[in-house]
Formats: structure tokens, C-alpha cells, sequence
């Protein structure tokens, strides 16, 4: 797989270059979307919740920044993914190419836009008080982690919305469930210990959890939070590629 992967890197580069200028495409605000939208979203939510849960929680305005960010991230990464292949099908149906490098593509575009937005986010980090410690550099654990579990999202969202058109319906009621189960705007340790323990399944907030952890407490994750963010990284994965394994073949007669 990665042997072919670099056999057509030229081909994902040039798919990555167009997702990303499509994106852009006759808005006159352009790449500065990618930075407008996470913080016009906060502004709302800083007005709306900090009455609510602001005065308990240090750091609010950092708290919910790092929550939207991974959020924000995540929603974009698997949305464009999960439309990689309906949106492609005119050329793979006509050109053998490694059908993964669509859902590549449309993530690099996304990450990218993560990335412009995250340097705006230390910005606000340093605004807020927070001072630069050694353990930031640990950041590009759980953003290398979230960035493994989008891809493989992405590929197993992109399969399912080839064969059953509901999907992209469906994953709207989704993402925006999982948006008030992901503790953006609130505190988990507010809950009872048994329900706390519940928020763990949820893969987002871990990776939450963990950007919060290093930056606002300035601490490392436990081993066994660690261990947490990895499986659900790696076992997305191996289950996207195991579904582009056995239905590689088969997409061609769904689109």
C-alpha cells in the first residue's frame, strides 16, 4: 500500500492542491474562511455558555477554543472524506488509480486548514495567560493521533456513502449529537464518576481531553489515556483498510 502510494504521489499532490483552491473557490474572503469560522463560532459560544460554566472553569476561552478546534477539525475531515468517492467517481470509474488517495486528499485539505487555525489558537493561549511550557511540544501526539483517526473515518464514511445514499443524512444527525456529547462548552468532571467514565467512548473528546491536558494543565496524558487515543486511532484505520481491501472492486458498480 505504501509502495503504490508513492507511485501516485504526484497524483495526490495534485488532488490535495485542487480540494484545498475548491474549497476557496469564488469566495472573496478565501483561506481566511478557515480562520473566521472556528472563531465567529467561538465568539457565539463564549456568549451564549460562559454565564453558565464559564466562572467554574480556568481558562474558559482556551477550554473552549481547543474543544471547537478538535471539533471542527474532526467534522471537516470526515464530512469531505466521507464525499471523496461520490464526488471523484468520474475519474476513478474511468482511470485505475489507488482509490484511497480521495480521501487523502480531501483530509490534507482539511489539515491544513487545522493547522492555520491552530497557530490562531496560540495566540489566544498566550492572550489568556497561559504560559509556553516544554510540554506543548507533546501537541503533535494527539494532532498526529486525531489527524490517523480522521483519515480512517474518512475511508470507512466514503464506503458507506457509496453504497447506502442515507449516509451523509445520517452522519449530519451524528456529528451534531456527538457535538453536545464531546464536552466543548462543559466540564465532565461535573457528572457523577459512572457517567464520566462514558465520556471515554467517545474518541473526540479524548482527543480533546488530551490537547486540554497539555496545554491549560501543562501535564502529559496517563499511559492509559494514551493507550485510549491510539486504539481508536489504529483500529478506525484498520478497519478502512480492510474495507477498501475487499470492496476495492466493487465500487465501481455504485457509482
Amino acid at each position: 500500500m505504501i509502495q503504490r502510494f508513492l507511485e501516485y504521489r504526484f497524483l495526490f499532490e495534485e488532488l490535495s492542491k485542487r480540494d484545498f483552491r475548491k474549497k476557496y473557490k469564488r469566495t472573496m474572503l478565501g483561506m481566511l474562511w478557515s480562520i473566521l469560522n472556528p472563531l465567529l463560532t467561538l465568539l457565539i459560544m463564549r456568549i451564549v455558555f460562559t454565564q453558565f460554566f464559564g466562572a467554574t472553569i480556568p481558562h474558559y476561552t482556551t477550554y473552549l477554543f481547543a474543544g471547537n478546534l478538535v471539533f471542527s477539525y474532526f467534522s471537516e475531515a470526515t464530512n469531505s472524506g466521507m464525499l471523496a468517492l461520490v464526488g471523484n467517481k468520474d475519474i476513478f470509474s474511468k482511470v485505475n488509480i489507488p482509490k484511497y488517495m480521495f480521501v487523502l486528499s480531501a483530509n490534507t485539505s482539511s489539515f491544513i486548514n487545522f493547522l492555520l487555525t491552530l497557530c490562531v489558537f496560540f495566540v489566544f493561549v498566550a492572550v489568556d495567560g497561559i504560559s509556553f511550557a516544554w510540554s506543548f511540544l507533546f501537541l503533535a501526539v494527539p494532532i498526529f493521533l486525531l489527524l490517523l483517526f480522521n483519515i480512517g473515518c474518512g475511508m470507512i464514511l466514503s464506503a458507506l456513502n457509496l453504497f447506502f445514499q442515507d449516509t451523509k443524512y445520517l452522519y449530519n444527525l451524528f456529528t451534531m449529537l456527538l457535538m453536545y456529547l464531546s464536552a466543548i462548552f462543559y466540564q465532565v468532571e461535573s457528572f457523577p464518576i459512572q457517567y464520566q467514565r462514558l465520556f471515554l467512548l467517545n474518541p473526540v473528546y479524548v482527543y480533546i481531553k488530551m490537547i486540554r491536558l497539555i496545554v491549560i494543565n501543562g501535564g502529559l496524558p496517563s499511559a492509559q489515556f494514551f493507550g485510549l487515543a491510539v486504539f481508536y486511532a489504529l483500529a478506525v484505520n484498520i478497519i478502512g483498510i480492510l474495507i477498501y481491501h475487499k470492496y476495492n472492486n466493487r465500487f465501481l458498480y455504485y457509482v
